[in-house]
């Protein structure tokens, strides 16, 4: 019988003051190369000089998640035990986690996966320099699987920000990071494709790598060999839980926005517009008089939402939203969800052979 491929997460566990965005340094001199041998116009990347400039601002994330004493209310013993001599305590051994992250503001702001730190009664963050911190979880969004978490520290060394749509499949990029509790280790490979969706419920579109991230990567970042942060470290694609060559980062222009609002809000506030949309086949884009199949086939709409007042019905084929074109539901949803609520949208969809222009006023994603 086939194994079953399941995306798994590539951290051991699920283990504010200021309100101005976490700041990074300039990108500075990239690695240099050297020649991969005979082939002519081939190099490889050498990451030296990478990582003893970007590895301090680098750091390892340890958790702890205390034991729990016996069932709690909603579990189906709980009433059990408790009509019938009270609730024992089991005395559930504690949980500890292991994770990565990476500096992006000097007062002590750092990056990290959600599911890292969320649900954990302990965060400690370990420097290069042995120095440890008890950290204070700032804010996590399970829905990108970004969290923001501060120690209490000054000065501190921050990596340097890049951007992920300047990368192109088939460039050399790097992760640092402490898999299986192995500190500032390093792992190279090549991006493999981007705007990776995948089938966990998740819209971020990921960035697909064969970079060897394990338990205890998750978190920490990915770089270019331009020597800056492109991508948070967050899942791999596998058979047995471990490494098989498929890793997915998280775009880091997407975990900053979602940081910024974490650090003035403490949460993520999301647009709604209120349909379930599916994927265009070119049979189903033929059959409704569209030549090419691009845009989203809307499958229901919410009565009384956004989209059902703006006049949406099911069978429409949203084409265009807020100017920007649509390819597919996770990219509409991101973009739905990157809308401030009550913001007012123009919509373009495709209706009985003909494109009818629409007005949506968008709503708040309730969470």
């Amino acid at each position: 019988m086939a194994a079953i491929l399941l995306v798994a997460l590539a951290a051991c566990s699920r283990s504010s003051d200021e309100s101005a965005t976490p700041s990074a340094t300039v990108a500075s001199t990239p690695p240099t190369t050297v020649q991969a041998g005979p082939a002519p116009g081939i190099s490889l990347p050498n990451f030296v000089g990478l990582v003893k400039r970007e590895g301090p601002a680098v750091v390892n994330i340890s958790t702890l998640r205390a034991g729990r004493g016996g069932p709690r209310e909603g579990d189906p013993f709980y009433e059990f035990f408790k009509r019938f001599g009270g609730v024992p305590e089991f005395g559930e051994a504690p949980q500890v986690g292991l994770g990565s992250g990476f500096i992006v503001n000097a007062d002590g702001y750092v990056l990290t996966n959600a599911h890292v730190v969320a649900d954990t009664d302990e965060v400690m963050v370990k420097l290069t320099d042995k120095r440890e911190f008890q950290a204070k979880v700032v804010g996590v969004d399970r829905y990108t699987d970004v969290a923001l978490i501060k120690i209490d520290a000054k000065n501190l060394p921050v990596v340097t920000l890049g951007d992920p749509n300047r990368l192109e499949a088939g460039e050399w990029v790097a992760a640092i990071g402490a898999p299986f509790g192995f500190e500032n280790s390093v792992t190279v490979g090549v991006v493999s494709a981007k705007g990776r969706l995948l089938p966990n419920g998740s819209y971020v579109p990921f960035i697909q790598t064969d970079v060897a991230v394990n338990p205890g990567n998750s978190g920490g970042p990915l770089f270019s060999t331009r020597g800056d942060v492109i991508g948070i470290n967050s899942q791999i694609y596998s058979q047995t839980g471990g490494y098989m060559g498929i890793s997915f980062a998280i775009p880091i222009d997407i975990a900053m926005d979602v940081a910024k609002q974490l650090r003035e809000t403490g949460k993520v506030v999301r647009g709604r517009i209120g349909v379930q949309s599916q994927e265009l086949t070119q049979d189903l884009a033929t059959a409704l008089g569209l030549k090419e199949a691009h845009g989203v086939l809307v499958a229901a709409v919410q009565r009384g939402g956004p989209a059902d007042r703006a006049g949406i019905i099911p069978g429409d084929i949203i084409l265009n939203y807020n100017g920007k074109v649509v390819e597919n539901p996770a990219e509409l949803a991101r973009q739905v969800s990157g809308t401030r609520p009550g913001t007012t949208v123009n919509a373009e969809v495709w209706r009985k052979g003909k494109s009818i222009s629409v007005k949506i006023k968008v709503e708040e994603l309730s969470a």
